[in-house]
């Protein structure tokens, strides 16, 4: 992977409150929704409306945690990522976009 963002998860996310009272786990759409403002800023592409064609959650992203959410563009337009906590694989999956000609 060739581009990364580095995102501390705060231990007092609002997600953390319903989602597990006891033993908070950051919810997939919260990781998702912060990978993609991470592609998007990181890339200057527009992920609005783009399709995510395959997701994998492999390992709860728990308070506090050191993300690196890393990336990489094909020259078709897929945008393929994953997320880490040091040596603990979170999330991996695909993005569809339609790149600018």
């Amino acid at each position: 992977m060739n581009n990364a963002t580095y995102w501390s998860v705060p231990v007092d996310h609002p997600a953390f409150a319903g989602h597990f009272p006891g033993t908070p786990i950051l919810p997939g759409v919260v990781l998702l929704d912060t990978a993609l403002q991470a592609i998007a800023s990181a890339s200057g592409i527009a992920l609005e409306g783009c399709e995510i064609s395959s997701v994998k959650f492999l390992s709860p992203a728990n308070p506090g945690d050191e993300l690196v959410i890393r990336h990489v563009i094909s020259a078709s337009g897929t945008i393929r990522f994953d997320i880490v906590a040091g040596m603990r694989k979170i999330a991996s999956g695909s993005i569809a976009v339609r790149l600018p000609e």
